[in-house]
């Protein structure tokens, strides 16, 4: 049928094939985009968990140093520890031995917090 539509001595593509060519790449792209965004944000709370559990880590090891004493972000920093680009690393200690350490990516939804414990708790 699109024979009927060329002369004989054309080449190239009607105008129909390249609209068809058109409307596919736009339902791909229409399914593509959504779960490529959903990936990025799965990402950017892994990548803030991952911060958290270094952070924490770091805070224990620091501890088994130094006995009693209060952990500050720069206390986390002499242990080791550093922190993932766009990624927010807080320190909230109570006591000797007693410490929140939060975690949240800049593009993030969820900010999340461990405890002297080792529990870890999201939240928005």
């Amino acid at each position: 049928m699109l024979q009927k539509l060329r002369k004989k001595n054309e080449k190239g593509f009607t105008l129909i094939e390249l609209m068809i060519v058109i409307a596919i790449i736009g339902i791909l792209a229409a399914i593509a985009i959504p779960n490529f965004i959903s990936y990025r944000k799965r990402a950017y709370e892994r990548s803030a968990q991952a911060d958290l559990k270094n952070a924490y880590t770091a805070a224990t090891a620091y501890l088994t140093d130094n006995p009693a004493t209060t952990i500050t972000m720069a206390s986390l920093t002499n242990a080791g520890f550093r922190s993932t680009t766009n990624v927010g690393t807080g320190v909230a200690a109570a006591a000797a031995d007693v410490f929140t350490i939060t975690s949240k990516h800049a593009s993030g939804d969820y900010t999340f917090s461990i405890d002297t414990e080792g529990a870890i708790t999201s939240g928005k």
